[in-house]
């Protein structure tokens, strides 16, 4: 039998094989619904108990519908799988959700302590089939997951992915969704895991109705960045984004999900329950891995059958500032930065339950293993929140530069890599958007420019219109002309020796100590197993002088014959960093 996958969802339209279609909806601030279909058929909805409306009615696959409430406003399904031409105020589109033969069924995905992560945005690449031409390059890189930014079906062509309105629709802006099946499939094939950043503490600008037919969905005594909390405590509302996350696991063979800026959810509650529901759910046959953007820093959402890792911020701005000196937005709350960098690759977080401005921020971390922390030096926000999305590459020098990644790559935290970082990319990435009502441009674009008019060196002109075509085209990423190959090979050095000397002792690899050597220079240990893990790091541009060094016995993992002699004898060359390991 051909292998075929479907999530099995309460709500939305569901084929029942026989030509008919089950279409549910929850809509409790209304009295009555109807289904209308493309071809002008119409059918009510029975009212069924807590705000459910429900029928059952004859409807071929491919057809579009939208639901009528009352008689004035007229909605796209907020379960779509589909939306025609990528509409989002216009019809859905009835799917087989089993229609696509999977041709490498027998994938249970990598251990989390494989994953090397590589952050890409979808339309960068030229939709679903570009992704799929470049899987075979990353697979050789020695990449072993993929992360999609989100995908969920916004207004208009362009879009980073967060203002995304109907979470169970692949934009179509990227290609069909048996399209975003297949190229998951060939990822499968090569070995590659792939996972899905997803967003379910807010909904975009444009398209969403959720508010006028079902306003549990909002808590308006929360407020975020984006306006009222969702009210995942409604269990209808919370059960809504369980089977969002379900849905990609299980329809479309996603391998993992990262939850954007949880915290901006503010029910750690709700979290652990998604976490255990999906998990029960997908049972123990496959790694399917979880993973958090958390600013609160909550470490007893981490661990087993909980969430893997979080992306570590402190990690990256600690280091971000040892780098450039920069001390402007929230970068201010990391100077002087050494001292939280360590603290950052001993025990994970910087901020355990320190004040960070006006709050306090975290909890202890120390207990955790590695592998509970994804590091990056760059990712689509540290870029693309930037005024000109200047990347970390065009900041420091080279030699620097590649110090960070050895860092980066041989430390015991899960790596993640953005897109183009292989080759040394200096090409910007901005924030881009491309809504069609004039109005929201306007205010997106007067708003990202008074983002900035407290920066020094930044007037508001100087920040590109986020609606401008060319600022998204600006953004694809190409190989740097004078170091490209060079860093590719680097990096494919690095994440050999880590899958071969580096990733079999992860589970429980642990901080030993860190030590400065100076203002950019320090050691750092880690315990794998029996086995101890050493980097030596000097991040400045003059040598430094190193108290203890190596036993003449360490099995080096990285560094020239010359920086490691220099080592040896007691010295780290400016701009290196080097690796060994020690019984």
């Amino acid at each position: 039998m051909t292998p075929r996958h479907a999530h099995a969802m309460p709500y939305g339209a569901k084929p029942l094989g026989d030509g008919r279609v089950r279409f549910r909806l929850w809509a409790p601030d209304v009295d009555s619904a109807a289904i209308e279909c493309e071809d002008g058929g119409t059918s009510t909805l029975r009212g069924l108990d807590d705000g459910w409306f429900e029928c059952v009615c004859d409807v071929a696959i491919g057809a579009g519908y939208r639901f009528r409430l009352g008689n004035d406003l007229a909605i796209p399904d907020p379960a779509s799988r589909r939306q025609r031409d990528g509409d989002v105020h216009g019809y859905s589109v009835v799917v087989d959700p089993g229609s696509y033969a999977w041709r490498h069924d027998d994938w249970v995905g990598r251990p989390w302590r494989e994953t090397v992560l590589y952050e890409l945005h979808v339309g960068a690449f030229g939709g679903y089939r570009g992704v799929r031409d470049a899987l075979p390059g990353l697979a050789a890189l020695g990449i072993t997951a993929i992360e999609l930014m989100p995908i969920a079906e916004f207004a208009g062509e362009r879009n980073w992915g967060y203002d995304g309105v109907l979470p169970f629709a692949p934009a179509a802006a990227y290609g069909s969704p048996d399209e975003l099946k297949a190229m998951i499939d060939d990822a499968h094939g090569l070995g590659l895991m792939v996972f899905l950043d997803v967003v379910y503490n807010h909904f975009g600008p444009e398209g969403n109705y959720l508010g006028a037919y079902a306003s549990p969905f909002f808590d308006e005594g929360i407020h975020t960045p984006w306006g009222a909390a969702i009210g995942v405590s409604t269990p209808q509302v919370g059960d809504y984004f369980v089977h969002n996350a379900l849905y990609w696991l299980e329809e479309y063979r996603f391998d993992g999900l990262r939850f954007d800026a949880v915290h901006a959810i503010g029910n750690p509650g709700w979290l652990s329950s998604l976490a255990a529901r999906v998990h029960a759910s997908i049972g123990p046959d496959r790694h399917v891995h979880l993973v958090l953007e958390n600013e609160a820093n909550q470490a007893h959402l981490l661990g087993r059958g909980r969430f893997d890792a979080q992306w570590n911020d402190d990690f990256h701005n600690a280091l971000h500032v040892l780098l450039t000196d920069e001390s402007e937005g929230y970068y201010q709350h990391y100077h002087p930065p050494m001292e939280k960098l360590l603290r950052s690759l001993r025990e994970g977080f910087a901020f355990q339950g320190e004040a960070m401005g006006d709050k306090r921020r975290g909890e202890p971390s120390a207990h955790l293993p590695a592998v509970r922390f994804v590091n990056f030096l760059q990712n689509h926000d540290q870029v693309g929140n930037r005024a000109l999305g200047d990347r970390l590459t065009s900041l420091v020098p080279e030699e620097t530069m590649e110090a960070a990644l050895v860092l980066l790559l041989l430390a015991p935290f899960v790596p993640m890599l953005f897109m183009g970082e292989e080759w040394g990319s200096r090409t910007p990435f901005l924030f881009f958007t491309d809504f069609p009502d004039e109005a929201l441009r306007k205010a997106v674009r007067d708003g990202r420019r008074k983002e900035f008019e407290g920066f020094a060196g930044f007037s508001g002109e100087d920040i590109p219109d986020p609606n401008a075509r060319d600022t998204f085209e600006r953004s694809v990423p190409g190989p740097d002309a004078t170091v490209g190959n060079a860093r590719h090979e680097l990096v494919r050095e690095l994440i050999a020796v880590r899958r071969e000397h580096l990733v079999p002792h992860l589970d429980d690899a642990r901080g030993e100590h860190a030590q400065a050597l100076g203002e950019k220079a320090f050691v750092a240990c880690w315990s794998l197993g029996s086995t101890r893990l050493t980097l030596f790091v000097n991040l400045g541009d003059t040598d430094v002088t190193l108290e203890r060094p190596p036993s003449p016995a360490a099995a080096w993992l990285h560094g020239s014959a010359s920086d490691i002699a220099a080592v040896s004898r007691g010295a780290i060359p400016a701009r290196r960093a080097l690796a060994c390991l020690e019984s």
